[in-house]
Formats: structure tokens, sequence, C-alpha cells
């Protein structure tokens, strides 16, 4: 008996070492963190530049962030930038995993144990994101095809789960998702709720400018998320998946309306902004894990 119990005890601890590094946001998930958000603001900042190229007629076209990466690719250092990204991304992924496994929440009743495993499930989503685009960079940097543009992919998918029974209840489930993340990052950027992440010790200046950046950068990405939303869920309720877009269609949208070129290069121009957030974040994030 006291062996089992020794074995479970042992078996314990590195759980328990992870979590207690986690809740205090030290160490190596202090790392972990802040590589991911140096890695994810570069990614938006070459979305952003690309898409600011299109709007001002020096070329290119509006793409997703893969894309992003594969054009990165093609420059001098590019690949080597590349590993770096690969590396930041994959730290970001298993820093919200992490995360993930750390959440709890004070509250024993239904609202705290619903609020705990709504961030588990946005802290694994983030994860599995930023696991693709590390999948990606490797892709790149093995000479493997990759598909710049997002549009095809997700007409692709649409229509897949289209014919799934119940399959328009779905997209339009996602739809509406993607309206809400939309919907979230402008009250986000309006009440400068990221403010609440944020560790003491900051500077009157660069607190005024990091909400400001953050206020423009979380508006962006509130467009980008509303457009591919709006389209996905008029997928559903045309029942057709022609309709469905990816983040390259959102900035090519805004692109075909009257004043596109303006309407893209203010939304490049904020997605340059959020990247810019991301890398102040990065530096004066609390990334501490901590209970609801």
């Amino acid at each position: 008996m006291s062996t089992h119990s020794e074995r479970g005890i042992t078996s314990a601890k590195p759980a328990q070492e992870v979590r207690r590094k986690a809740q205090s946001g030290s160490g190596w998930y202090e790392w972990l963190a802040r590589i991911g958000l140096v890695a994810k603001g570069v990614s938006y900042g070459i979305l952003g530049a690309l898409a600011i190229g299109v709007a001002i007629g020096k070329g290119g076209k509006t793409t997703s962030r893969t894309g992003a990466l594969a054009d990165l690719a093609q420059h001098p250092w590019g690949k080597a930038l590349l590993i770096v990204l690969a590396i930041g991304f994959a730290s970001y992924a298993l820093w919200r995993i992490i995360q993930a496994f750390a959440e709890r929440s004070e509250k024993s009743d239904a609202e705290g144990k619903a609020k705990k495993w709504g961030k588990r499930a946005k802290y694994l989503a983030q994860a599995g994101i930023y696991a693709a685009l590390t999948y990606g960079c490797v892709k790149i940097l093995i000479g493997s095809h990759v598909k710049e543009s997002q549009n095809p992919e997700a007409r692709h998918r649409t229509a897949e789960v289209l014919s799934w029974p119940a399959g328009r209840w779905i997209v339009g489930a996602v739809g509406l998702c993607f309206i809400g993340a939309g919907l979230f990052n402008f009250y986000n950027g309006a009440a400068r709720k990221f403010e609440d992440c944020w560790r003491g010790g900051m500077g009157q200046s660069a607190k005024k400018w990091g909400l400001w950046i953050g206020t423009v950068g979380h508006f962006a990405r509130g467009v980008v998320f509303g457009l591919i939303g709006i389209f996905i869920t008029k997928a559903a309720i045309e029942y057709d998946p022609k309709n469905a877009i990816g983040l390259d269609g959102a900035l090519q949208k805004l692109a075909a309306q009257t004043y596109g070129s303006w309407l893209l290069g203010l939304t490049a121009a904020g997605l340059i902004a959020y990247g810019v957030w991301c890398l102040f974040d990065a530096w004066y994030r609390d990334v501490s894990a901590n209970p609801a």
C-alpha cells in the first residue's frame, strides 16, 4: 500500500509543480507566455504590413497569417525568422494548454464552474490556432505547399459541415461565435479591459500609449472577426458554402467596398497596432493563471 501511495505522490509532483509555476506566473512558464506573445505580435505586424501594401497600391495581395509567413520565407533571413516564430507559436500554444489545466474558480456554484470551463475552452481553442500556425511554419520550412488563402479551406470545410445532419445549425453557430469574438474585441477595446491583465510598475506615458494602441488594435480585430462571422452565418442561412471566408477574405471584402483602399488601410494599420500592442503586452502582462 505504501509503495502505491508513494508512486501516487511522485506522479502528482510534476503536475503540482506545473500548476504552481502557472499560478505564480514564474520561471519557464513565464517565458513560454512572453515568447508566445512576441511571436503573436510579429505575425499580426507582418499581416498588417502586407495589407497596407495592397491598400496603397504597392502590389501584393491580402493574405492569411500563414500566407504572410510564406511570404516572409522568400526574404533574406526569412527562414531564420520563421524558425524563431515557430518556436514562439509553439510556446504560445503550450502556455494556453497549461493555463487551461491550471484554471480554477473560487466559486463552486454552477456559475463559477461554467465560467471556469468557458475559459478553459477559450484557452484550448487559442492553443489549437497557434499549434496550427506552428505546423504551418514547419511545412514552409521543409518546402511543402502551403495555402496562402484561407478562403478555399473555409468554403471546403463549410460545405463538408453543411452536408452533416444539423450542419446548417453548426455552421451558423460557428458564424455566431466569430461575431461574438468580434463584439468581444470591440468591447475589450472600448472598455480597455485588457488593462486588467497588466502588472504594476508601469509609467504613465507607457500606460497611455499602451491603452491607445490596444484600443485601435482590438477594434481592427473586431472588424475582421465580425466580417468572418457575418459571411459564415450567411453561408448557413443561404445554405451556400461559397459565402464562407477566412481572414484574407475579410480584408478582401473591405477592399471591395466604396473607399475600399482607405478601409483596408485603416484596418491594416489597426492590425499592425494590435501587433505592437502584443509586444507591449508581452512586457507588461501579468501572465499568472489567476483564479476566477
